[in-house]
């Protein structure tokens, strides 16, 4: 993980110390790569070279660029969560209290220490987060709400909504 000073200028921290890319420079070569990852990032290293022109060791130079400028997040395997039995999933918007407002930040390590929480988003409007979650069934998620996230004292109000379907269009970066 690279420290605030590495690469100066490509990215800056927020407070919450997540990482946001300020107008990256790409040149074809790293959109071709970042486009190849994204359609399929288990895509061998020699076969992301082929089809950039370039040599494998200048494409693996390249992919660890992208990476130390925060271009690419990292990697990861997309998990139904229906198959690791947690197949009911929700959206819920969190409003804090006025004066919880000061420390976003400690929420924010609340929820993401949540195992049910895949991921969240901070938010405009009259709610501050919003998140979504897998659970294993309704009594689940009732008790995520309404004995984890509504008991916290600086939670003023929450809103459910459960997802029926979630499609992913063709293209995203993450479609199968």
């Amino acid at each position: 993980m690279p420290s605030d000073s590495t690469k100066a200028g490509s990215y800056t921290r927020r407070p919450n110390n997540v990482r946001h890319v300020q107008h990256p420079v790409l040149d074809e070569t790293d959109r071709i790569i970042v486009q190849l990852l994204q359609a399929d990032a288990r895509t061998p290293n020699n076969a992301i070279a082929a089809a950039a022109g370039i040599a494998p060791s200048t494409c693996h130079g390249r992919i660890r660029s992208l990476q130390e400028r925060g271009i690419i997040r990292g990697f990861h395997a997309d998990v139904d969560p229906a198959a690791v039995g947690r197949g009911l999933q929700a959206l819920i918007s969190i409003r804090l209290q006025a004066d919880a407002r000061s420390n976003l930040t400690r929420f924010e390590k609340y929820l993401a220490g949540l195992s049910a929480v895949e991921s969240i988003f901070f938010v405009t409007g009259d709610r501050d987060f919003m998140i979504h979650v897998a659970v294993a069934d309704s009594e689940a998620l009732r008790d995520l709400v309404a004995n984890n996230l509504s008991l916290r004292p600086e939670v003023a109000g929450t809103n459910t909504t459960v997802i029926f379907e979630y499609v992913r269009p063709p293209g995203s970066s993450l479609a199968p």
